[in-house]
This record gives structure tokens, sequence and C-alpha cells, in this order.
């Protein structure tokens, strides 16, 4: 209503200048000042907004579903409490047997993954023999004839020989015995890239095993929890996931471990 005000006047004082002309001339000129008039014509602005003006500032929080996806993945940190472990299991003989998987690894890891064949190392190897297991040195004499052989005497045990040869190839020491009647000799092996790859997959297997010694004495503890019905969930929860943090210890211990035997049978020029 405002602006129909301003802008009759303007057009009656135009209509006033007008010569007089033919009809359709008038019409004409009319529709382009009225054109004119409104396009010239400014309305007042009683607010710019800007397309990019923020008024109001929000904050937007996750959703339910948006958390859960945060979240996932985060699990709590266990607190490991021996003495409330011990309520239901033996604690000191969980933890010695777990000790006792990642100990393993370590003996296997010096005797089996040796970059250089040394007698030492030989020696431990172990030789199935008659249903039992003896190492080498307990079958036969050995002894390292030069800086590139070692010799290996079974004079005394002749069967083990087979038993020795299966045994010595399988080592992971990249051995390639050779059998003189009751002689074997080992040339001590250069050392390779492929050698060196071998023997790091090769800790990597073995700390498998050792992770799988872990989770089974982790399993065989938690069964037993599980079995006390006379204890309140809490607790037996509770136990249960402290036997489980106990063994993700060890496990990383032993991860530790495999990690700089690798870097060390990798590394090593």
């Amino acid at each position: 209503m405002f602006a129909t005000r301003k802008i009759l006047p303007k057009i009656y004082r135009h209509l006033c200048s007008v010569p007089l002309l033919p009809p359709s001339t008038l019409l004409s000129s009319l529709n382009c000042s009225f054109s004119s008039i409104i396009s010239n014509h400014q309305q007042p602005q009683i607010f710019n907004k800007s397309p990019n003006t923020n008024l109001i500032c929000t904050r937007s929080y996750a959703k339910g579903k948006d958390k859960k996806k945060e979240n996932k993945g985060k699990a709590a940190k266990v607190v490991i409490n021996e003495t409330e472990i011990s309520e239901l299991v033996k604690v000191e003989t969980l933890k010695t047997q777990l000790q006792k998987a990642v100990a393993h690894m370590e003996e296997d890891f010096i005797k089996n993954l040796s970059l250089r064949s040394t007698t030492g190392s030989i020696e431990s190897v172990p030789i199935s023999l008659n249903g039992k297991e003896h190492t080498l040195q307990e079958l036969a004499q050995i002894v390292r004839k030069n800086p590139k052989t070692i010799v290996v005497n079974f004079a005394t045990f002749p069967q083990a020989i087979p038993a020795a040869l299966k045994a010595l190839s399988k080592s992971g020491m990249n051995l390639n015995p050779q059998q003189d009647g009751t002689t074997l000799f080992i040339p001590i092996p250069k050392v390779t890239k492929e050698h060196r790859e071998q023997l790091a997959k090769n800790a990597k297997q073995l700390f498998v095993k050792c992770k799988d010694s872990v989770r089974d004495v982790q399993n065989k503890y938690v069964k037993q929890v599980k079995r006390q019905d006379k204890v309140s969930e809490d607790l037996a929860r509770n136990v249960e996931q402290q036997i489980v943090a106990l063994a993700d210890q060890f496990i990383a211990e032993a991860e530790s471990m495999l990690n700089k035997k690798q870097t060390e049978l990798l590394g090593d020029k």
C-alpha cells in the first residue's frame, strides 16, 4: 500500500507530460514508463540478510547410533585385581602357566632362530626316537670340524640317524646334512636374504603357537569361573574379564619379543 501511494503520482505526472498520440502508441509508451518507474523504485529495506549470515549458533550432538559408531572398538580398560581373581581361581598358578607359554617361545627362538648354525643350536634339536623325545646331543657326539662344517657321530645310536636327518632338515636352520655311515656332515649354510626371511616366518609361527597356548590357559580358567554357581554374577564376570586381560598382557609381551627377533633377523647385515 505504501509503495502504491508513491508510484501513482509519478504515473499521473508522466501522463500529463505525454503529447496527444494515437491510442496504440500511447499504450506502448505507458507500458514502458510504468516498467521504468517500477524498476527504479527502491523499497525501504529494514534488514539486509546475507545468505552466509548466521544469527543463531547451533551445536550438533551425535545421535545414539553415531555415538555407538564412535565408541565401537574402544573397549573399556580392565583393571587387574589379583586379590579379586584369587577369590575364584589360583591366581599364582594361572600366572605361572601363562608365563610358561611365553618362556617356551623364548627358548624356541634361541634354539631355532639363529642366523648362523652353531654347535650349541644343533645340540638342542629335538629328535623323536621310540616314542620319546631326545635332544641331538643325547644321541650323538657333536664336534665342529672346521669353521664351515659340523660333524655328528651316531656310533652309539645308529638307529637314530633317519629321525635325526628329518629333524635337522626341518629345524628351520637351513641345514642340509650329508650321511657317511654312522656320521653326519653338516655344512654351515651361508646367511642369505631368503634364509633371513624364512627365519622371520618361523618366528611368527612360534609366536602364533605361543598365543594359542596362552588362550588355552585363559579359557581353562574362565571355564573354572563359569562352573562356580555360588558366587555373584558381577564377581564372576569381573574375574573372567580380568583373566582375559591378564592373558592379553602375556600375549603383548610375546608379541614384543617377536617384533624384536624379526628386526634382528631381517635387519642384521
